[in-house]
């Protein structure tokens, strides 16, 4: 697993901006989706007045079949940020006006990440797209998984609860997560630690040189 720490993230978020396919990489790192999760989200899926998405289908491997999740974990709700909802709005209003292009050769499959007659996008198509804008972003390479990675180590590094980002990411048990990104928790431990200490013992400094807490 190699992930991108938060500059890497926001470099190759700029190098993909203009991509057609930027909606997909936006949600794969702001999420933390699964690839086949990201190719089979609906537009029905997104709550946008409480900014949640809904995964309830995903596209297989070959990209051949949509299909239900595999697991009843996986089959979750994911809280959205201010700045994804923002995008999927304007992505949504591309799609309408690519819609309207097509006219009668537009094939309606209420996808959000899709070609521009409507159609779903192969995932060797957007990894294809993926791996260019790595390059032209100069970014360390890494996998489309693991944006997915990234997105979780963010999180907890950021001191979110292991818990949450079980949810997040759809894992069966918070043991799955607690293993997987065990690299984590050492420094997670340490900040706490200070934070403790810090809140603890300041206050108590505060009060001996006659500084009230109030």
């Amino acid at each position: 697993m190699e992930v991108w720490n938060e500059k890497e993230v926001l470099q190759f978020l700029d190098a993909a901006r203009e991509d057609r396919l930027y909606i997909a990489f936006f949600l794969a790192i702001t999420t933390g989706m699964r690839r086949g999760e990201i190719l089979g989200l609906r537009w029905k899926d997104i709550d946008f007045e409480n900014g949640e998405i809904s995964i309830q289908q995903t596209l297989s491997n070959k990209g051949d079949e949509l299909q239900e999740p595999k697991t009843k974990s996986a089959q979750r709700s994911i809280a959205l940020p201010e700045q994804t909802v923002a995008e999927l709005k304007k992505h949504k209003k591309r799609i309408a006006q690519e819609k309207l292009m097509a006219r009668s050769v537009y094939q309606d499959n209420d996808l959000v990440v899709c070609t521009s007659v409507g159609t779903k996008v192969l995932p060797r198509n957007l990894i294809r797209t993926y791996y260019r804008l790595l390059k032209k972003a100069e970014v360390p390479k890494i996998r489309f998984h693991d944006l997915r990675h990234s997105h979780a180590t963010l999180l907890l590094k950021k001191g979110v609860h292991p818990k949450i980002a079980q949810e997040r990411l759809g894992h069966a048990n918070i043991r799955i997560t607690l293993d997987t990104y065990s690299h984590v928790l050492p420094n997670m431990q340490s900040e706490a630690a200070k934070q403790f200490g810090d809140s603890l013992f300041n206050k108590d400094d505060d009060n001996k040189n006659g500084k009230s807490a109030l």
